[in-house]
């Protein structure tokens, strides 16, 4: 017996079965998915394939790890502080609401409070898009205190999405102004093709605008929005059909990129 043991464990939504020595240190891991096995020791193979031959479900590959891509490299070398990745839907507004909730005798509902549950609602809609070859980063900071909500890369391009929160009400739009329910028009659509520019230019590369509607109970377009895509949170998921404009590789540059602090300071 080699006295190897395997352990289950998720990566980046993947399950990896890691081979590790009785005091913790790896030797190898399968990857299921890609049906390889990475050894870190040639000296250890024949143990390692016997550890993981209950769990093996067809033929793989066996060898060294591949080496890191660019994009790999540039997330290894990237400070946890001024890695975006991690941000929750709604990050920016859930740190205000930690550090001020707001008087408990409001006769109005907090706007802060609406704005996160749409940015929440739209954002686990795009994290879903995540097994499809999609990365969505939330609530991206720039300069002058604005945000952009979400930014979404993936085979069918980049898209910065801001939320609105309409639940039950309806929705006009007119470009450039969006009416909801019986509130006075703004000229909404202007700022969500501002955020796609600052995108665009942080990563040089094109960012298409969209505005992602949560829970409306009717929208109606009289004129056409120019080049800004209107959504409903529950259609977002479309995206997923979108292709045929990045590779791969592009979209793990794009996002090792876009999850660096440092990218937006310029904007």
């Amino acid at each position: 017996m080699s006295g190897l043991r395997v352990i289950p464990a998720w990566r980046h939504g993947q399950e990896r079965l890691y081979v590790c020595h009785a005091d913790g240190r790896n030797v190898a891991w399968y990857d299921r998915e890609a049906a390889r096995v990475n050894l870190l020791s040639e000296d250890h193979r024949d143990d390692v394939l016997e550890a993981l031959g209950p769990f093996l479900t067809g033929p793989v590959m066996v060898g060294p790890p591949p080496v890191p891509t660019p994009a790999e490299l540039a997330r290894l070398s990237l400070h946890p502080d001024d890695d975006l990745a991690p941000n929750r839907p709604g990050e920016a507004l859930l740190i205000a609401l930690d550090r001020d909730a707001g008087p408990a005798h409001r006769l109005r509902p907090d706007p802060r409070r609406r704005a996160l549950t749409a940015e929440q609602t739209v954002g686990e809609a795009l994290d879903r898009l995540d097994g499809a070859g999609w990365h969505a980063l939330h609530s991206i900071p720039l300069p002058g205190g604005d945000r952009i909500h979400h930014l979404v890369i993936g085979p069918g391009g980049l898209f910065a999405v801001h939320t609105l929160y309409a639940r039950k009400q309806r929705v006009l739009v007119a470009d450039p102004v969006v009416t909801l329910g019986r509130r006075e028009a703004q000229p909404l659509l202007r700022r969500v093709r501002a955020d796609a520019d600052r995108a665009s230019y942080a990563l040089t590369a094109e960012v298409h605008p969209v505005l992602a509607l949560a829970g409306p109970a009717d929208l109606r377009v009289t004129t056409p929005p120019r080049e800004v895509r209107i959504l409903q949170d529950t259609e977002l998921e479309g995206l997923a059909r979108l292709g045929g404009v990045l590779k791969p590789a592009d979209v793990e540059a794009l996002h090792a990129m876009a999850r660096d602090r440092h990218t937006w300071t310029r904007v």
